[in-house]
């Protein structure tokens, strides 16, 4: 287990009215004024087991655990590990020129890459039981389960109950959030070449979900990149975004219709995409990655022209130092978390370089430093907009999924990883400092 501090500077509102929301978001203890933000980095593993890690409650002892491949490790220290289905794998590479033996999966304890059977992770209680239960969405094209919290026999140790959630889980980018609206989440993805979501049945949890599909079939790949959830067009209800534009959720959902498509090009296929009002003008635009296994971070400014909702493209990080303020870049951003995390009512950026998403060898950079970021929203009072990169940590990187959750309560979103370098928490922490170390901390825009 390692601890790494790496500051970052958040700055602090002044504004009356801001400053009531801040009081009820930032702890107490936090005085106002800018404050060193750091990140405590703890490792779980070194070992590859899956591209993406989910926070819950699994035990019911009120801390948050984590869930990564085919453990759950018990919070909130997060030092003891237990299994919940098969870890019996054990892998041969090489390393240095000798042959290493490791558990789990190829990736940063060998010189080889492989894909494992877990791409992303979330926790949820299915069988409404009282006990939190665990979805694992597989590999694109395969099944994905959701395994049965044995409740009060989770002492015994032991492998959960199985069930088949999906078929068929295709995109690399899916969610499992509430689309529909009925208090209940559904995992939203493509499968069989179809846009859709697949809803559980609260009668008979135990049963594969139901497919609802919101396209027709256009014969999407499975491993098509790029996929989000939100309201792009402000009628209180939930449309699916893609890279080639959104899909928009009629008023009903009886008699399963298709959902009219807004065509658009949300870049080539990134990551999770989000609608948000990034600027602050009371129109939800596009957050996006530009490709998930090249470059490119941008928003999508909406606007309207003659009632027809239209997007301005806004790219502040690519292939160039030159292209961000402040000579920030990184390739493979292969996953994107929004989260507001630092108490100041906006929601920031959280995403960094996918370690090995195609290797040692493939991809731009595939070797460059595995960073982690955050891109803090700053709006200015002509509704400019700025996002200031905030470095987490630059030895971890992320997977097909990153998630930002206050898994402590203290009201600062923490990060969990995890993906081929192995798995990680990094627990934020605010204080007071000194002004020199304010100012060395803050990040500053590079000379043009």
């Amino acid at each position: 287990m390692s601890y790494r501090n790496i500051p970052c500077i958040v700055r602090a509102t002044t504004s009356a009215v801001l400053g009531v929301i801040v009081l009820g978001l930032v702890p107490q203890t936090l005085r106002p004024g800018p404050k060193l933000h750091l990140f405590e980095r703890q490792e779980l593993s070194n070992e590859f087991w899956s591209e993406g890690a989910a926070f819950g409650d699994i035990n019911r002892d009120g801390k948050q655990d984590v869930v990564a491949g085919p453990f759950w490790y018990q919070g909130p220290d997060f030092k003891t590990r237990h299994a919940f289905m098969a870890d019996d794998r054990v892998s041969k590479s090489k390393k240095a020129g000798n042959e290493v033996t490791f558990r789990g999966f190829k990736g940063a304890l060998g010189n080889e890459n492989e894909y494992s059977a877990n791409f992303l992770a979330f926790t949820h209680d299915f069988n409404r039981d009282g006990w939190t239960d665990i979805l694992v969405l597989g590999f694109p094209g395969e099944n994905s389960w959701w395994f049965e919290n044995p409740g009060k026999g989770l002492k015994k140790g032991g492998h959960w109950a199985r069930h088949v959630a999906l078929d068929v889980t295709d995109n690399e980018s899916p969610h499992f959030t509430d689309i529909t609206g009925d208090g209940i989440p559904e995992i939203v993805c493509s499968s069989k070449g179809y846009y859709g979501y697949a809803a559980i049945d609260p009668k008979n949890p135990t049963s594969p979900f139901h497919w609802h599909s919101v396209s027709p079939n256009n014969k999407y790949h499975k491993f098509t990149h790029g996929l989000g959830v939100g309201d792009v067009n402000g009628d209180g209800r939930k449309d699916l975004l893609e890279k080639n534009g959104w899909w928009e959720q009629p008023v009903s959902l009886a008699g399963e219709p298709i959902w009219v498509h807004h065509k658009w090009a949300f870049g080539t296929g990134g990551a999770q995409m989000h609608a948000y009002d990034v600027n602050g003008d009371g129109l939800n635009d596009v957050i996006s990655s530009l490709s998930a296994h090249g470059f490119g971070l941008a928003w999508y400014e909406q606007y309207r022209e003659s009632g027809e909702i239209k997007f301005r493209e806004h790219i502040f990080m690519n292939k160039e130092p030159s292209e961000n303020r402040y000579g920030v870049k990184f390739s493979q951003l292969h996953a994107i978390d929004l989260v507001d995390m630092n108490g100041d009512g906006l929601k920031d950026i959280v995403t960094g370089k996918r370690f090995w998403a195609h290797g040692p060898t493939g991809d731009p950079e595939p070797n460059a430093a595995p960073v982690l970021y955050w891109f803090e929203l700053v709006r200015g009072k002509d509704k400019s907009v700025d996002w200031v990169p905030h470095l987490i940590d630059d030895n971890s990187g992320t997977g097909t999924q990153v998630m930002a959750f206050d898994y402590n309560k203290d009201r600062l979103p923490d990060v969990l990883v995890g993906n081929k370098h192995g798995v990680y928490v990094f627990t934020h922490k605010a204080k007071s400092a000194r002004k020199s170390e304010i100012e060395a901390a803050r990040p500053k825009p590079i000379t043009r």
